[in-house]
């Protein structure tokens, strides 16, 4: 086979010939622009039981193009004391997992931007609540180190009844929203006036929980977590087909809240984020779940959401154990787990698993490395129209400096989807970038191969440029004029 044959027989997406009888089509719309977008969507949780000063995190975190983390981590917010690097109850804390090491090997290296959750549930000696001079105390500190914290939310998840709770009235959102009004909010600020001081938030969770929070709480942001399913009931066809929709359902119904309250304006931040809420399976190391991320960031983008980070960046693996294993599931892994970034197995619970190079870009990782190609601060997301056969087509365009950029998924398992692209009043484009996640990529991981995107560069060409999505992929395309 001579070079040029193997090119094309190997190349993902390409100019493809305008007869195919099943093309589907994206007209994108300049003349309709949505939100602004922000590159701190592209974030990642990190926790407090990992020890942070292992360079393979940094050095991931960098070359996964990630810009925004959020520290402690989850449920250990509410049982972790910042000052002595210890918890209530036995919580573990790693050595290397505390504040000033996090910030200095993680944080600072790459400039990200830091998010922190203080602790609500319990106070330094752990009989009673939250205290807030003690949550004053980390902002001060912070802000004396010049350490840019960009988020300080009061609590984590505190409406739920796993959540540590040494309130007398236990996640309850008038104690709740009554603590952070006179104490936390006023508190905080007085340590640095321009702190941004957020609430959680869980619209349609226990009725009272928004409206009474909403209304009688002082905050500058609301933060709020969504799991798309739950263990033992992962489906892939949900997953990739309805669940990132049904993620802005539930945002939008947050909207609706604020508006409500008064607070229409109010930016909203998703905490936590993933494919499930615990016990994770194969399905979190599988190229479903990469395809969802890539749907789910192109959602909060057309959402206008101000800040994300998925769970976990590191630390959370699981084997057959614990979680869902099912053959139903598409996957070749042993394991799964929250890290989007592998630990280096069998650390953290998974002894049974395949050894994986701490640092490997699992697949949801290449979803977030694609969407940084086009997810840049300041730019907007265009109005689309969808045709043809493009039942199996998911899009997301925004404006790319001088260009237009599309995010596009096949969300067919076996059959390739020939898409023309039109930009309304553009007739040619010097350039087409192609940037391609696929199953035929993923399937490597069988031989424990993590083969990374694909990418290719064409030249001039006049619109419509059909392109040829391969089966179950995330494409980015960068036109330019």
């Amino acid at each position: 086979m001579n070079t040029r044959v193997a090119w094309l027989a190997s190349c993902l997406c390409a100019v493809a010939p305008r007869t195919f009888a099943q093309t589907a089509s994206i007209a994108v719309h300049p003349s309709q622009p949505g939100a602004v977008v922000t590159n701190k969507l592209l974030g990642m949780n990190m926790a407090n039981w990992v020890d942070q000063t292992q360079t393979v995190i940094a050095t991931a975190l960098s070359q996964g193009h990630v810009r925004a983390v959020r520290w402690p981590g989850g449920s250990a917010s509410d049982e972790f004391h910042w000052q002595g690097n210890t918890g209530c109850d036995g919580e573990y804390v790693a050595s290397g997992g505390d504040f000033a090491s996090f910030v200095a090997s993680v944080v600072k290296p790459d400039k990200l931007d830091l998010a922190v959750t203080v602790n609500y549930g319990s106070n330094a000696a752990c009989n009673a609540g939250g205290d807030p001079s003690e949550a004053a105390g980390w902002v001060a500190y912070a802000k004396s180190q010049g350490d840019a914290v960009s988020h300080w939310t009061v609590g984590n998840e505190v409406y739920g009844s796993w959540e540590y709770d040494l309130h007398s009235a236990e996640h309850d959102a008038t104690t709740y929203a009554s603590a952070v009004a006179t104490g936390f909010y006023p508190a905080m600020k007085a340590a640095n006036a321009s702190a941004k001081i957020g609430v959680v938030v869980n619209p349609g969770w226990q009725p009272a929980w928004d409206p009474t929070v909403l209304a009688q709480a002082k905050y500058d942001f609301v933060e709020y977590h969504w799991y798309a399913q739950q263990p033992g009931e992962e489906s892939d066809s949900y997953l990739l087909t309805q669940a990132p929709q049904d993620f802005t359902t539930q945002i939008n119904a947050l909207k609706g809240e604020l508006a409500s309250a008064g607070h229409a304006s109010t930016p909203i931040m998703v905490g936590e984020l993933g494919s499930v809420s615990y016990n994770p399976g194969k399905q979190t190391s599988s190229i479903t779940q990469s395809l969802f991320a890539g749907q789910v960031l192109g959602e909060m983008m057309n959402d206008g959401i101000a800040r994300a980070t998925w769970w976990l960046g590191f630390g959370g693996c699981a084997d057959s154990s614990s979680g869902n294993f099912s053959s139903a599931l598409y996957g070749w892994q042993n394991f799964g787990g929250y890290m989007v970034f592998s630990d280096g197995t069998p650390e953290y619970g998974c002894s049974s698993a395949t050894a994986v190079p701490a640092g490997t870009p699992l697949p949801t990782a290449r979803a977030f490395a694609l969407a940084a190609l086009v997810a840049d601060t300041g730019e907007h997301v265009l109005g689309t129209t969808l045709g043809g056969s493009s039942a199996n087509l998911r899009a997301y365009a925004l404006t790319h400096g001088t260009g237009t950029a599309l995010m596009l998924f096949n969300l067919d398992q076996t059959s390739t989807l020939p898409v023309a692209v039109s930009v309304d009043g553009v007739a040619n484009v010097s350039s087409v970038l192609i940037d391609t996640y696929d199953k035929a990529l993923y399937d490597q991981s069988q031989n424990n191969v993590w083969a990374r995107p694909s990418h290719s560069r064409l030249g001039q060409r006049s619109l419509p440029v059909i392109v040829t999505l391969q089966p179950w992929s995330m494409t980015v395309l960068r036109l330019t004029p």
